[in-house]
C-alpha cells in the first residue's frame, strides 16, 4: 500500500510540488492502479503469445524518394527565413546541453 509519505517521496523524485490534498488523492489513485495490476496478475496467460499491441497496425507512410528540384532559388524564396543559400530555422539546443 502506498501511503502519503511514499507519494511525497515520488513527487520529490519527479520534482513535483504537490499539496497535502493531492498527496491524499494520489495515494488513493496509485493504490487503485496497483490493485488493478494485482487483478491482472491473476489471469492465466500461459497460452497467450506475446504481443506489442492488441490490434495489428500497419505503416501507411510512403517510402522516401529523392526528387531533384531544378530551381533552387525559387525553393529558397518560399522560406519564411532565409540565410544565403540555406533555410534558417529556430535554435532548438542551447550550447553544451546534453540531449
Amino acid at each position: 500500500m502506498i501511503d502519503k509519505e511514499e507519494v511525497r517521496k515520488i513527487a520529490h523524485l519527479a520534482r513535483l510540488a504537490i499539496t497535502p490534498e493531492e498527496e491524499t488523492q494520489f495515494s488513493g489513485q496509485l493504490n487503485s492502479i496497483l490493485q488493478y495490476f494485482e487483478q491482472l496478475s491473476e489471469l492465466d496467460t500461459e497460452n497467450v503469445p506475446p504481443t506489442m499491441r492488441a490490434i495489428d497496425v500497419s505503416n501507411i507512410t510512403r517510402p522516401d524518394s529523392k526528387i531533384i528540384y531544378e530551381d533552387r532559388s525559387a525553393l529558397l524564396d518560399q522560406s519564411p527565413d532565409r540565410e544565403g543559400d540555406f533555410f534558417r530555422v529556430p535554435k532548438i539546443l542551447a550550447g553544451d546541453e546534453a540531449v
